[in-house]
């Protein structure tokens, strides 16, 4: 049995949660998978996989197992990248996790990072403040863009590098077209904006929570018309319904086309979000970790940051 190989298949397993799913992530049979996957429990004792017909889920031994795994993987690819030198500059994968509203600075972030190595593979996922924090802990991220304001990772244990700023608009339908893009309509009070019909996030997302707190803070306790999962759903209520929405600056780059909306600052109170990456700081970086680092603490990338983040220049 090869162990590494084993437990490359298990950490497959474990984000495909489908046996078939995850022997094609591997490049290998549904057998295959299944049998290394058996292999492992035999050798460590252990029933790894809760298994019925299908996938259920690993058992409370796997997950120590799918820690080890993720640790020892890591370290595995530290060891061949600086075996190689320097001859073929940084190269492998970097995992990166966002918040669903961070999603479009995350992405440009990898597209502009492998447009500079082209060794680098960047992996970018949407995953809940939560999700974000598990996979920072458990080493299977390897930066995640979202609060940084928001963790409950002790803060030794984990690095920070703010990007920007989250600011909140009022989208609505604007009374005419005018002009080739998004309009930019007056500045409303939180107050006014609650009393509105409103598209918002479901109440498990944490840019929900800082909402649903800025209405309090003005003595509202707003129920949403609709609730959606997907920050770029949330445009579509306004562009084909008769529903407003509040969005953070990053997503009105989504709608810049549509001369039929209205984005409205959000004000009193001014409510400011820092936005940053953040990576778990007791891991020794891989040389395409140091040069996403690099990368993402540069003037020239920070500059592009907050110019995504702000599409109308306010």
């Amino acid at each position: 049995m090869n162990l590494l190989s084993s437990m490359r298949y298990l950490v497959a397993l474990s984000e495909h949660k489908h046996f078939g799913r995850a022997a094609e992530a591997c490049h290998i049979t549904q057998p295959a998978l299944s049998n290394a996957i058996k292999a492992l429990e035999l050798e460590l004792g252990a029933t790894i996989v809760r298994r019925d017909r299908h996938f259920v889920g690993l058992t409370s031994e796997g997950e120590r197992v799918l820690a080890s795994s993720h640790v020892m993987l890591r370290e595995q690819a530290l060891l061949m990248h600086e075996l190689q030198g320097d001859k073929d500059g940084p190269s492998g994968d970097i995992r990166i996790g966002a918040v669903p509203t961070a999603m479009g600075i995350a992405v440009r972030f990898g597209a502009s990072l492998q447009a500079q190595y082209r060794g680098i593979t960047p992996k970018v996922f949407s995953m809940s403040s939560d999700h974000l924090e598990s996979g920072l802990a458990d080493l299977s991220l390897d930066l995640a863009l979202g609060y940084i304001d928001r963790t409950n990772i002790p803060v030794g244990k984990l690095s920070r590098w703010p990007q920007y700023n989250e600011h909140y608009f009022l989208l609505r339908r604007a009374k005419k077209s005018k002009g080739k893009l998004l309009q930019l309509g007056p500045t409303i009070g939180w107050r006014d904006a609650g009393v509105m019909p409103l598209c918002l996030l479901t109440a498990d997302m944490h840019n929900r929570a800082i909402i649903d707190a800025a209405f309090t803070t003005v003595g509202l306790h707003v129920v949403p018309a609709m609730e959606v999962n997907s920050s770029f759903s949330m445009p579509m209520c306004v562009s084909d319904g008769d529903l407003c929405s509040i969005l953070p600056g990053t997503l009105l780059a989504t709608v810049l086309h549509l001369t039929h909306l209205e984005a409205l600052p959000l004000s009193s109170p001014q409510v400011v979000t820092p936005i940053g990456f953040m990576a778990h700081a007791s891991t020794r970086p891989s040389r395409a970790m140091q040069a996403a680092i690099a990368w993402l603490t540069s003037d020239a990338w920070l500059s592009k940051a907050r110019l995504y983040s702000n599409p109308l220049q306010l």
